[in-house]
């Protein structure tokens, strides 16, 4: 086997800065089952701790409380295991098997044991494992020197309660290191209180994605690629919208995304979101989680969509007035540029909410 690649491993903290943290994030979904996982560990090396998360949701579940599984432990030690191969205290294992482009990952629910000798009120039986393999399909996209993103591949299989589920589809992972702050009322220390995280595969040849921030003036691409018919280019800019929202959680429904390539290619892809799992995944950072059906080019693809907010964007956007139009369209800056008068999906969420 080949040894890790520098970025399958734990990066030397360059300050003694206490936020200094590093991410490993795998996220996987059965399309034909409306389900979505993922795996989220949030390391802390100048603490010593790991806040690590597993997450297995679909249709029936939009919160940590009534999705499917939620597990997210808090200030875990760090294991003395490189990255590359490392179990955690939660249940997730990682293992590289070939530098930046295979990894094998499980889940074992650590409460398993517990709960098979509980009583039926106290959840008993309630279980979760999973045994998958992510084989990328393009190299990593770098933004700058301490964030990659990569799509792939997973295969293996997903036991829930009882029932063996294959996993067969297009994924994602993204990895970053660095000083992260979870003060401020932006995002990871910027100024933008909200933004989104999409991307959509249908095969080796035709993929996208995008991260997108909103700086004032909407939700604008900052990183990403196209991937079209074969030929793979960096994103220069675009847009997402939110064009229609659940009238009760506020989560996306229908969003669209439009990019433009370094070889001046465009993009316009609109998606249709499938499931929601609203959650914190840090203090800071509050984000709806779609698995997401999008149509671009003719082609249509699963990936996901994720709506990004601080936790001061997110109360101000969910207890916005809503006795006018402007006070509305005003708060979701994802449709910020549309006359209020043409913004009836947040109009909508506000009168049937407080209805």
């Amino acid at each position: 086997m080949q040894a890790p690649h520098r970025d399958d491993e734990f990066h030397p903290p360059t300050t003694t800065d206490p936020f200094w943290t590093e991410t490993c994030w795998f996220t996987f979904t059965v399309p034909e089952r409306r389900l979505s996982g993922q795996f989220y560990p949030f390391f802390r090396p100048n603490q010593g701790v790991v806040s690590a998360a597993a997450y297995f949701w679909d249709r029936s579940g939009s919160t940590t409380a009534d999705s499917l599984h939620a597990r997210h432990f808090w200030h875990l030690p760090i294991p003395d295991q490189p990255l590359s191969d490392i179990r955690l205290a939660n249940g997730i294992a990682y293992r590289c098997v070939e530098p930046l482009h295979r990894y094998e990952l499980s889940y074992r629910d650590p409460d398993a044991g517990a709960a098979s000798q509980a009583t039926s009120v106290d959840g008993g039986g309630e279980t979760i494992r999973a045994e998958l393999t992510f084989t990328s399909i393009a190299p990593p996209n770098y933004l700058g020197d301490s964030h990659l993103d990569q799509p792939g591949r997973y295969q293996g299989t997903i036991v829930l309660d009882g029932e063996e589920i294959t996993v067969d589809s297009f994924g994602f992972r993204d990895r970053s290191w660095g000083p992260r702050s979870q003060f401020g009322r932006g995002i990871h220390g910027t100024p933008a209180r909200c933004g989104g995280y999409s991307y959509a595969t249908a095969s080796d040849r035709d993929a996208f994605h995008a991260i997108t921030m909103d700086f004032g003036t909407g939700s604008m691409a900052i990183h990403g690629y196209v991937l079209r018919d074969g030929t793979w280019s960096k994103v220069t800019g675009g847009s997402r919208r939110v064009l229609e929202r659940d009238a009760h959680s506020a989560h996306p429904t229908v969003v669209a995304l439009d990019l433009t390539d370094e070889s001046g290619r465009e993009l316009h892809a609109e998606g249709r979101c499938l499931n929601g799992l609203g959650l914190f995944l840090n203090p800071n950072l509050y984000s709806v989680n779609c698995l997401t059906e999008w149509s671009f080019d003719g082609i249509t693809a699963f990936g996901e969509d994720h709506d990004n907010w601080s936790a001061n964007g997110i109360k101000e956007f969910l207890r916005s007035s809503p006795s006018t139009d402007s006070a509305v369209h005003a708060t979701d800056p994802a449709q910020r540029g549309t006359p209020p008068t043409t913004d009836p999906t947040h109009r909508r969420f506000h009168e049937e909410r407080t209805a």
